[in-house]
C-alpha cells in the first residue's frame, strides 16, 4: 500500500499544480484542429498567378546590374508576380535590390503606394487598404525581412505585409491568425516571442504532468479493487 499512497499523493498535487496548463493544452489543441492552416494564414486569399512567357527585353542588361554602391550581384531571380515580372539582385554585403524585368528599371526601396498596390495585387479582396505602416522592428506578427510595410485591409482584420526591398509579400495576418497565435502562446508557454518550444518552463510543465498521468495509471488497479462491491461468495467467506 506504500506505492498506493506515494501513487496518491504525485497524482493529486502535481494535477493540482498544472491543472491550468493541462486545460490551456486541451483548448489549445482542440481548436488547432478545428482550422485547417491553410486558412489560418490566409492561403485562401491569394490571387492566383497565372504563368506567363518571359518578355524580358534584354537578358545582357542583366549583367549590367549593380547594388547601390557598385557591387556585383551574387544572385538574380527572375519571378513572375501578381504585378508583372521583376528581378531580385541579392548582393554579399548590400540589401537586395528589385529591378522590372523589362525596363530593367531600378525599384526599390519601395514607397507606400507601391507597398499598397502589391499587396492588393496579391488578395483578392475588393477594398482598398485602410492603412499602411513602415515596420522597422520584428515582433510576435511580424519575423520577415525588414524594413517592410504593413498594409491593413478591414475585411477579416487583414494585414499584407510586403518588403521594402524586394517588394515580396513576406507574410498575412488575419484576426483568425492573431488568436491562433495567442492560443499557440499558451500551449508552448511562450508569452513573449511566441516561438520557443524548447524552454525548461515547457519542459517542466510536460514532465510533472507525465509524471501525474503514471501516478493515475499506477492507481488504477487499486482504486478498481478497493472499488468493487462485494459477491455472495466473498460475503460466505467472510
Amino acid at each position: 500500500m506504500k506505492l498506493a499512497r506515494v501513487a496518491t499523493f504525485a497524482h493529486k498535487w502535481l494535477a493540482l499544480l498544472v491543472a491550468i496548463q493541462v486545460v490551456f493544452w486541451v483548448a489549445s489543441g482542440l481548436f488547432f484542429t478545428l482550422y485547417p492552416i491553410e486558412e489560418v494564414r490566409s492561403e485562401h486569399l491569394i490571387r492566383e498567378t497565372r504563368a506567363q512567357a518571359l518578355n524580358t527585353a534584354d537578358f545582357g542588361a542583366l549583367a549590367q546590374i549593380r547594388g547601390p554602391a557598385g557591387e556585383s550581384p551574387a544572385k538574380l531571380t527572375l519571378e513572375q508576380r501578381a504585378t508583372g515580372q521583376v528581378v531580385v539582385a541579392e548582393f554579399a554585403n548590400e540589401p537586395p535590390t528589385l529591378f522590372d524585368a523589362t525596363t530593367m528599371r531600378q525599384l526599390s526601396p519601395l514607397g507606400p503606394d507601391a507597398a499598397a498596390a502589391i499587396a492588393s495585387t496579391h488578395v483578392t479582396l475588393a477594398e482598398a487598404p485602410t492603412a499602411i505602416t513602415r515596420i522597422t522592428q520584428g515582433s510576435p506578427e511580424y519575423r520577415g525581412a525588414l524594413p517592410a510595410y504593413r498594409v491593413q485591409f478591414e475585411e477579416d482584420g487583414l494585414a499584407v505585409y510586403v518588403a521594402e526591398q524586394t517588394g515580396a509579400v513576406t507574410a498575412r495576418r488575419s484576426d483568425l491568425w492573431r488568436f491562433y497565435d495567442f492560443l499557440w502562446a499558451l500551449h508552448i508557454m511562450d508569452w513573449e516571442n511566441h516561438e520557443n518550444f524548447n524552454h525548461p518552463l515547457l519542459i517542466t510543465a510536460a514532465a510533472l504532468t507525465l509524471i501525474s498521468i503514471i501516478a493515475g495509471i499506477v492507481l488504477l488497479p487499486f482504486r478498481i479493487r478497493l472499488g468493487r462491491r462485494p459477491t455472495r461468495g466473498d460475503a460466505h467467506v467472510a
